[in-house]
């Protein structure tokens, strides 16, 4: 089942596993908080994550909604990677992935299909060659060489239907930026969070979700600190990573200071 230097490591607090690697992927805190900050439809619905890498927020995401959830990967090792992941833990009647360009996906899926859009894109513009990481997977799932921020939202706005949802993570820097484009796509922003490495940083995480033609009207949520003064995870922290099962887990901590990109 695993393959080269893959490992199967357990998906933090849920009955979960996930295959990963360290020199293709390895999913990281931003992940969780996605999953976790999303709006689901619990009992059905239709969600789709885009820019899935290896599975790991469709997993998340089927603990919170017994609904249809759907997977886009454009790296055919991430999708593979994926898809055995789904099939390990038995959930090939919920979740289904997808190899392939998320801009192709408005006309193969179709126009205002889904109740809920997610979206961990790639954060960082393209920049020169040399300043991108050598491991082509890596600067793929990093820079934006194959998919723009503004692709992302322009490809959600037209899958998620009028008044449905859209969830995005990203860095601070882009707030404008993302509030701007997905103004233009008619995703209103309604709610935004920050994460901080600990109190008295900067934020390096940034949460926002949309709706669809939704009315202004933005709620700034309470920030979240990931270390307490003692370089420990915070109670609250603890409870999203481990819940009852501290110690499993196996979470890059490349977005919250610790590991350089």
């Amino acid at each position: 089942m695993l393959k080269g230097d893959e490992r199967l490591d357990y998906l933090l607090a849920e009955e979960l596993r996930i295959i990963q690697s360290p020199t293709v992927f390895s999913f990281s805190l931003d992940a969780v908080l996605l999953a976790r900050f999303a709006y689901m439809p619990i009992q059905k619905g239709n969600v789709i994550d885009l820019c899935s890498g290896n599975g790991v927020i469709p997993l998340f995401l089927s603990k919170r909604t017994k609904g249809k959830i759907t997977g886009v990967e454009i790296q055919e090792r991430l999708y593979d990677m994926a898809v055995r992941s789904v099939q390990y833990n038995h959930l090939d009647q919920q979740i289904e992935m997808i190899h392939g360009d998320i801009k192709d996906m408005p006309k193969r899926l179709g126009h205002g299909k889904f109740d809920a859009v997610t979206c961990n894109p790639p954060y960082f513009l393209t920049g020169e060659k040399d300043e991108r990481n050598e491991n082509e997977h890596l600067a793929i799932a990093r820079h934006e060489i194959l998919c723009t921020l503004e692709d992302a939202i322009s490809v959600s706005s037209q899958l998620v239907r009028q008044g449905g949802k859209v969830a995005f993570v990203h860095r601070p820097g882009r707030l404008l930026d993302i509030v701007t484009v997905m103004r233009k796509y008619r995703l209103e922003p309604k709610r935004i969070q920050l994460v901080y490495p600990k109190v008295g940083k900067e934020a390096n995480i940034l949460l926002v979700e949309a709706i669809k033609g939704g009315s202004p009207d933005l709620k700034v949520l309470a920030p979240m600190f990931v270390y307490n003064d003692n370089n420990e995870y915070t109670e609250e922290m603890k409870e999203i990573l481990y819940g009852e099962n501290e110690g499993k887990a196996e979470v890059s901590d490349r977005y919250v200071g610790t590991k350089k990109l």
